[in-house]
């Protein structure tokens, strides 16, 4: 039998709860690598084996497994690639980008590979939703043009190269029929993909000390106990948790409504950086936010999905 729908009560807490989250992965991010209180790799590795091992948790919990008794844990690599391919360039590019330049690059990027992946499969836009394509390409074309104010080159690289690697990860995740299943999968998988990496950084980093060469930048490990700690607040908590809120909200909105209410997490993103960091608002920021997310918008709500939208970081 399937279960009823969530009280209406329960359908906007778990969706506040879950969009909070999301945007608390940009300012957890930024808090520890704006800091230096951490490497980009440790903090990712640190990020994907905790969120692996919460979701692992929730999983195993005895209610959970008398109603899901079918469901098997199964790997999927793929997916795992490609959520290792958003953790660590998500990681890199906040040593270069402020809390909301850096979730707005990734919202889009996100976006625009959801919307790519619904036109391969036959979807054809409406010329409304055309016109906000077109509007969000030419808000990220503002917010990356050269200028006092536009963002690292590197840094934006490295986040739209996150977004598409999330976005592909989510578009593969919406044939899953246990979301958290599926979820917890990809997190174990992705664990030893992000820690290989690590450990080759850790061999050159020894290298170039026996040698007595100055270890570079790129290479050094570097991890603090509040750096750590933040890494595995984003992983256990926003983002595992913020996925297990997400996916009960779900049950509750329409995908259109789920498109609509996503728009918020960059919002609240450069609030929180505003007032954890005290990072400035500036104009093109506003200015690239209003065009992106209106862009999206209309191309996001001018058909309905035929399916639910995954979640955006």
């Amino acid at each position: 039998m399937a279960s009823s729908p969530p009280r209406t009560g329960l359908v906007v807490a778990t969706t506040v709860a879950a969009l909070v989250a999301f945007a608390a992965n940009s300012v957890l991010c930024r808090v520890a690598l704006g800091g230096a209180t951490i490497d980009p790799m440790a903090f990712s590795v640190l990020r994907v084996g905790s969120g692996a091992a919460m979701l692992l948790l929730l999983v195993a919990l005895p209610g959970r497994r008398r109603a899901h008794a079918s469901t098997r844990l199964a790997l999927d690599w793929p997916a795992a690639a490609m959520l290792a391919l958003y953790a660590v360039p998500f990681s890199l590019a906040y040593t270069r980008l402020t809390t909301g330049t850096g979730a707005l690059l990734l919202f889009a990027a996100v976006q625009a590979t959801m919307i790519a992946g619904a036109l391969r499969l036959g979807e054809r836009p409406r010329p409304l939703q055309w016109t906000g394509i077109a509007l969000a390409l030419a808000g990220f074309g503002v917010l990356v043009a050269p200028g006092v104010e536009a963002p690292s080159a590197a840094g934006a690289f490295s986040m739209a190269v996150a977004g598409v690697a999330w976005g592909l990860y989510s578009l593969r995740g919406r044939r899953a029929a246990d979301a958290l299943a599926a979820t917890a999968a990809s997190f174990t998988a992705a664990t030893p993909l992000v820690v290989a990496p690590a450990l080759l950084l850790l061999v050159g980093a020894a290298a170039s000390s026996l040698a007595g060469v100055a270890v570079p930048e790129l290479l050094r490990i570097a991890v603090s106990l509040e750096g750590a700690l933040l890494a595995i607040a984003s992983g256990a908590v926003a983002s595992a948790l913020g996925y297990v809120a997400w996916y009960t909200a779900l049950r509750g909105l329409s995908a259109g409504q789920a498109a609509a209410v996503q728009l918020a997490v960059p919002v609240l993103a450069a609030a929180g950086g505003i007032v954890v960091l005290g990072e400035a608002l500036t104009p093109r920021l506003v200015v690239s936010a209003v065009v992106i997310l209106g862009g999206i918008a209309l191309a996001v709500l001018g058909t309905t999905p035929r399916r639910r939208t995954p979640p955006p970081s």
